[in-house]
């Protein structure tokens, strides 16, 4: 198995520097048959470790989502893009762990306190052109009471929260209504976890 060991860096280049950082790499890899590959250049979007969170309530086996603009959908068309979605956010502050910016991003999002963080795994959404890393959970939350609008006015957010029942999770995976990958494995996640436990007891 090959490591980060396995590639030497020939160059670095920033191309953009916004809120998104881009960069060109010149690079070697070792190959699978022996030897090192000739240069390439690669470009990378620097957007560093984030997290996403699924708001659970066990009593009334509810989950929330919240609902946004999302200019990337946009951008490819998408009739609809005001997305459904998990809560999430960067950790864009030096030496954030995940947990604490699961639990900002609850309150920012959607007014929500976590009586219980889950954590599920990390995982790259996008590899072959960035190095966001996502970490994902679930988290217990008390949906008895909540708002509707949400969002930090500083960051340009305007989200509406929707609560679903876990018996309409299959419609709408089915429906294609929820159609990103922090979303979708969620989840999936719970759905798995349900299936084999007691819904209050998913850690």
């Amino acid at each position: 198995m090959f490591s980060k060991d396995d590639v030497t860096t020939l160059g670095r280049e920033s191309l953009y520097q916004g809120f998104f950082n881009t960069v060109r790499y010149r690079l070697r890899h070792a190959l699978f048959q022996g030897g090192e590959s000739a240069p390439i250049s690669r470009e990378v979007m620097l957007k560093g470790q984030a997290v996403a969170v699924l708001p659970w309530d066990p009593r009334t086996e509810r989950i929330a989502l919240v609902e946004q603009f999302r200019a990337g959908a946009w951008a490819a068309g998408d009739e609809h893009p005001w997305l459904l979605e998990v809560v999430a956010g960067m950790c864009d502050q030096p030496g954030e762990a995940p947990e604490a910016v699961a639990r900002r991003e609850l309150a920012e999002e959607a007014g929500l306190v976590a009586t219980k963080l889950d954590y599920l795994f990390t995982y790259y959404p996008s590899p072959g052109g960035s190095d966001e890393r996502i970490a994902l959970f679930i988290a217990e939350v008390d949906l008895s009471a909540v708002g509707e609008f949400y969002g930090a006015e500083d960051e340009h957010e305007d989200i509406r929260l929707h609560c679903f029942s876990r018996h309409e999770i299959p419609t709408l995976e089915a429906s294609g209504r929820v159609n990103n990958a922090g979303t979708l494995l969620s989840l999936m996640s719970l759905q798995r976890r349900l299936s084999s436990a007691d819904p209050t007891q998913i850690g």
